[in-house]
């Protein structure tokens, strides 16, 4: 809210400068404001009584969006990797695809690891869990399971993290 928009009885006034000036009625403060030729800001409404600024609005919301685009710039966004095994997979090839996983794991990716059942497959689910076992007992020094083995539908699904 900014100038006329606010319609508290009182508020505690910051100067231009970032000095407290105190506790005064929304007309008082107004009043310094505009003798300032500069714009009244509440800059924290929950506040009791109500926090309000002098400042240049125009300045204000520049400065606030350069702060949003600054906190935005240095989060990292985890993206989960998925890799499929099939349940009759050869040792070599599974250790591909721990070394894929192990890559996405550094970069500090999650590895959703997939173990998809097709077919007759379907009958010896309950005998290929130890395959996601083996997978995750590879990648124990990097890694933890997230998401312990669980069957969905036709895979068995499990999550790994990089260890903090």
């Amino acid at each position: 809210m900014i100038n006329e928009q606010i319609r508290d009885k009182e508020v505690r006034l910051i100067g231009e400068n970032g000095e407290q000036l105190g506790i005064m009625s929304s007309r008082e403060a107004m009043r310094l404001a505009e003798e300032a030729e500069l714009d009244l800001v509440k800059i924290a409404p929950t506040a009791k009584p109500p926090v309000c600024k002098i400042v240049d609005y125009g300045k204000y919301k520049y400065e606030q969006v350069r702060k949003e685009k600054e906190a935005k710039k240095k989060q990292k966004i985890i993206e989960i990797k998925e890799i499929r095994l099939s349940p009759n997979i050869d040792t070599n090839d599974l250790n591909t695809k721990v070394n894929a996983a192990r890559k996405f794991l550094t970069k500090g990716d999650k590895v959703k690891v997939t173990l998809r059942f097709r077919g007759r497959e379907m009958a010896h689910m309950n005998n290929s869990k130890h395959i996601l076992d083996d997978f995750a007992e590879i990648l124990s020094d990097i890694s933890v399971v997230e998401k312990a083995p669980k069957v969905e539908g036709r895979s068995m699904t499990m999550f790994l993290t990089e260890k903090r």
